[in-house]
C-alpha cells in the first residue's frame, strides 16, 4: 500500500486466544498476525482476552481481531471497543453478531433475494414424528450444524432415515439454536473479502465425507483449487454476489463468504447456495483468505497491514 506508514496504526493489540471453542485455532491465527505485523515495523502485541483484563486495552490506539467463534466473532468484543473508542479490524457490532448466527443470517438472506439451502430449525423436544418430517422435507443426506459455532464443530451428516435424533444431541451441545441444511454436493467454494474487492475464489475438496475440524486445520489431503475452475464470466458473477450478500448483513472491512454450488462447474445450469459469512476468517497456515489474497498477488505480511488499515469505528 503506497504511502502508508505503519506507524500511524500506534500501538496495536492482536487479540486472539480468548475463551471460544476455537481458541487453539485462534491461537494459531493469532500468533501469525503477530508476526507479520512485527515483520513489518508495526508496534503489535499479543493480548488474549481469557488471560487479561480488558480494561486493560486501554493502552492501545488500534485492534486486531484475530479472535473466532464466542466472544470474539459474535459482536461481544467489538462492543467493548467501541465503548472504549479503539478502531478494530472487521465487521461492526451489528454485522458481527448476525454473522456468527447462521440462523438469522439465512432469514436476512432469505429476505434480500440471496439464495440459500433449504433448511429447518430444529425445536427442543422434538419427537420422531418432527424428525421424519423434517428429513421427508429436506430430503436426504443433509447436514445438521449449531447456529452460532464455527470451524464445523458440532456437524453431522445424516445420510439415513432416522439419523436426525443423534445428529441433533450432537449440535445441542453446543449451541440451543440447531440448524437442519439440505445437503447441496456440487461443490463448496469460498470467497474472501477485503475492503470493497473480493478474491479470487477457491474451491475446496476435502480427503474426508465433509470439510470438518479436522480437514480444516489438520489434515493434509484437503486440496484447494484457485483457481476454481469456473469460468472468468461466472467466476466474476458470483464474486459480485458474495460481497452483495456480505453487504447485506452488513459486513465491513475484511471476511469470508461460504457458498455451495448444485450441479459441479457448469458456467450455464449450476446453481450457487450461500451459506454463510466469515466476520474473523482463520489466518493459520491452512486458511483460505491468505489462500486467496496469494492468488491475487497479495503476501500474507502485505494481507495483514491492509486488513489493520481497515480498521473502523461504528
Amino acid at each position: 500500500m503506497n504511502g502508508l506508514d505503519v506507524r500511524d496504526f500506534g500501538k496495536v493489540a492482536v487479540l486472539f486466544g480468548g475463551r471460544s471453542a476455537e481458541r487453539e485455532v485462534s491461537l494459531n491465527s493469532g500468533s501469525r498476525v503477530l508476526a507479520a505485523l512485527l515483520r513489518r515495523g508495526v508496534d503489535a502485541h499479543a493480548f488474549d482476552p481469557a488471560q487479561r483484563q480488558l480494561d486493560e486495552l486501554a493502552a492501545f490506539d488500534r485492534a486486531f481481531i484475530a479472535l473466532h467463534g464466542r466472544y470474539g466473532e459474535d459482536g461481544t468484543i467489538q462492543g467493548v471497543l467501541e465503548l472504549m473508542g479503539i478502531p478494530y479490524t472487521g465487521s461492526g457490532v451489528m454485522a458481527s453478531a448476525i454473522g456468527m448466527d447462521k440462523w438469522r443470517s439465512k432469514m436476512l438472506w432469505q429476505a434480500a433475494g440471496v439464495p440459500i439451502p433449504p433448511y429447518a430449525l430444529l425445536a427442543e423436544g422434538c419427537d420422531g414424528a418432527a424428525y421424519a418430517r423434517v428429513e421427508a422435507e429436506l430430503g436426504l443426506p443433509l447436514f445438521v450444524k449449531p447456529a452460532c459455532e464455527g470451524s464445523s464443530i458440532g456437524i453431522s451428516k445424516v445420510s439415513c432415515a432416522g439419523g436426525l435424533v443423534a445428529a441433533h444431541a450432537a449440535a445441542a451441545r453446543h449451541d440451543q439454536l440447531v440448524i437442519a441444511e439440505r445437503a447441496i454436493l456440487g461443490g463448496e467454494y469460498t470467497v474472501a473479502i477485503l475492503g470493497d474487492q473480493s478474491l479470487p475464489i477457491v474451491k475446496i475438496e476435502p480427503g474426508v465425507e465433509f470439510y470438518d475440524y479436522d480437514a480444516k486445520y489438520l489434515r493434509d489431503d484437503t486440496i484447494y483449487r484457485c483457481p476454481c475452475g469456473l469460468g472468468e464470466r461466472r467466476e466474476n458473477e458470483l464474486r459480485g454476489q458474495a460481497l452483495a450478500a456480505f453487504r447485506v448483513l452488513g459486513g465491513r472491512g475484511w471476511g469470508r463468504v461460504d457458498f455451495l454450488m448444485d450441479g459441479g462447474v457448469d458456467d450455464a445450469g449450476a446453481q450457487a447456495y450461500f451459506l454463510e459469512v466469515n466476520t474473523s476468517p482463520g489466518m493459520t497456515d491452512h486458511s483460505l483468505v491468505p489462500m486467496a489474497a496469494r492468488a491475487a498477488g497479495i503476501s500474507y505480511d502485505e494481507l495483514v497491514v491492509r486488513i489493520l488499515a481497515l480498521a473502523a469505528l461504528g
